[in-house]
């Protein structure tokens, strides 16, 4: 009996622990039930982190278009910028070119004056020549004449004659042979006056063609030199302002030197120019030390190779015997000459010709340009390194301040001699005279050793 009380309490002990287990069990499902519903009811998070995430890949997306449109716009500009470095290398080129024609026109024009030079000196000396024997030619011409009047005589009618005419066969006979040669020399020098006088007509009608060549050449020329000019200014009201400003600075300047430092330290253009030929002397200095002997020895063999370089590509100490003369004409004075004022020439004075044109001798950056004192037009030309070249005496100046030019680019042209500079009146010529000087930090140095010896040749050196 006690057994089975055990077993039924057991057995409602198990039920009641399921019944209790269930209602556990639906309570926890009462509650599940509701937290797995949240979510379905509250979905603002997850939507705006998905709002979020479009936004950064919309702005992803722009910034990738503005990456994009800048890369096109940046090889647009670097195309725009070649297109220019092309167009400007194509216009030095050209201007090159025309100046290297021009100057060859005016050198041969210059060879054609003075083979007429020599012609007429060789007409001048015949003349004089047949002046000195003029009295000799009239004696044989008299004698010829007389001999052509008188017919010999007759033998038999009067006898004596015939011993007469002995006796002048025979004085005939002995100077026949010094008439023949100075008849034949005659001859000569009159063969040679008449074909004299047709040359001369002949180089003077070439001369005339090379002059009209000149005139043709140079007004090609101008509009090529104005377009590159005004390719090159920033702007004109600034352009003139500067070039005022230079030229109250040149009329208190002392001399050359302390005008190239007055330039420099309160001009705006010269002072850039003063300033880009240092940089320009650093970065050369710097790629020079990174090159090979071999390389060096190439940039040395081409200096002038590239003509859209924005800077010298080899040092001005480094073209001893390269530099072309600035103008074609005659050295009429050098350096260490006596000046006449008790002193010696601090640099060349060449004979240039009218209206000639005149070229950089070198790279560099113009440190000034306009009229200074007696000297006329002045233009100096910042080589780098300390060097500079001045020249004077031009009747006009193509260039301006800060600008930088090439070796070779026409520069100035000269006048037609009316104008009295310092270097026409010491001289005394009546041709206009272009004065060259080099200096080097201050102090005037021989250039002597920079010039091609072909342009010295050229120029009478």
């Amino acid at each position: 009996m006690r057994e089975s009380l055990k077993r039924g309490g057991a057995r409602r002990v198990a039920k009641g622990g399921r019944r209790s287990a269930t209602l556990a069990f639906s309570c926890v499902l009462s509650f599940a039930t509701p937290i797995r519903a949240e979510p379905a009811q509250a979905p603002e998070p997850s939507a705006a982190k998905d709002v979020d995430i479009f936004t950064k890949k919309l702005e992803l997306r722009g910034v990738e278009d503005t990456i994009d449109a800048s890369e096109e716009q940046r090889r647009k500009i670097e195309g725009e910028i070649a297109t220019l470095r092309t167009e400007r290398e194509r216009l030095n080129q050209t201007l090159l070119d025309a100046t290297a024609r021009l100057r060859a026109t005016e050198e041969s024009a210059q060879e054609v004056e003075k083979r007429l030079d020599e012609l007429k000196a060789g007409e001048e000396a015949l003349v004089e020549s047949l002046k000195n024997r003029r009295a000799l030619v009239g004696e044989v011409l008299m004698v010829l004449q007389r001999m052509g009047r008188r017919p010999p005589p007759a033998l038999l009618a009067r006898p004596e004659d015939i011993l007469e005419a002995i006796r002048a066969s025979m004085t005939i006979g002995s100077v026949l042979p010094q008439m023949r040669a100075e008849t034949a020399a005659l001859q000569v020098d009159l063969t040679a006056l008449l074909r004299l006088r047709e040359d001369i007509r002949g180089q003077q009608a070439n001369l005339a063609r090379q002059k009209e060549d000149l005139n043709v050449q140079r007004s090609n020329l101008a509009p090529m030199i104005e377009a590159r000019r005004k390719s090159l200014d920033e702007a004109e009201s600034a352009r003139v302002a500067q070039s005022e400003r230079a030229r109250a600075l040149a009329a208190q300047a002392t001399s050359i030197k302390d005008l190239i430092a007055r330039m420099e330290a309160d001009n705006e253009a010269a002072k850039r120019a003063s300033r880009a030929a240092r940089e320009a002397d650093a970065a050369r200095e710097a790629a020079d030390a990174a090159l090979s002997r071999e390389q060096r020895a190439a940039a040395l063999a081409a200096p002038f190779h590239d003509s859209a370089r924005l800077a010298p590509a080899v040092a001005f100490a480094d073209l001893k015997g390269r530099l072309p003369m600035p103008a074609m004409g005659q050295i009429l004075r050098r350096f260490g000459s006596p000046d006449g004022y008790g002193g010696t020439e601090k640099g060349v004075s060449i004979g240039a010709r009218e209206k000639g044109i005149v070229i950089a001798p070198a790279d560099g950056w113009v440190a000034y340009s306009g009229p200074y004192r007696s000297f006329g037009q002045l233009l100096i030309i910042n080589a780098g390194a300390g060097y500079y070249i001045v020249m004077a005496g031009m009747a006009r100046i193509n260039v301006n301040v800060g600008q930088f030019v090439l070796a070779g680019e026409p520069v100035a042209s000269m006048g037609d001699g009316s104008a009295q500079t310092a270097a026409t009146i010491a001289i005394g010529a009546k041709q206009p005279i272009l004065y060259v000087e080099f200096r080097k930090d201050g102090t005037s140095i021989d250039p002597g050793p920079w010039w091609a010896r072909s342009d010295t040749r050229k120029v009478g050196g």
